[in-house]
């Protein structure tokens, strides 16, 4: 399995490219970063490869985890994306209901009070 470390400075589009790229070929791609700034680049690039994919009708569901890393002997808590595709979906968009307001009672502006 290929582990994607992203890094603060990583570029998102670079980032994105692997991620949709991975999944492609190995229906599975694992992020991971250290600390807040890389962990906003992997979901930022995670959201953009979410878009590459969706062009080629792969849907994708992401499953963060926390993983424990060791890094010149001090143990750290690293956020693991787990993308996956979604099996059994389509490129069809999903209807959803509508909520509509059925009341028959209307307001004027002059009904409603200002404070």
């Amino acid at each position: 399995m290929t582990l994607i470390k992203v890094s603060a400075t990583s570029r998102t589009a670079a980032v994105a490219g692997a991620i949709a790229g991975i999944v492609r070929e190995q229906h599975r791609a694992e992020v991971q970063a250290i600390g807040a700034a890389a962990v906003n680049q992997a979901v930022k690039a995670l959201i953009l490869a979410t878009g590459y994919l969706k062009l080629d009708g792969i849907h994708v569901n992401c499953v963060p985890e926390f993983a424990d890393v060791t890094i010149e002997d001090h143990v750290k808590t690293a956020i693991k994306l787990v993308v996956e595709p979604v099996t059994g979906t389509t490129t069809d968009a999903v209807q959803l209901p509508v909520a509509v307001n059925t009341s028959s009672q209307r307001y004027n502006r002059s009904d409603i009070s200002s404070t």
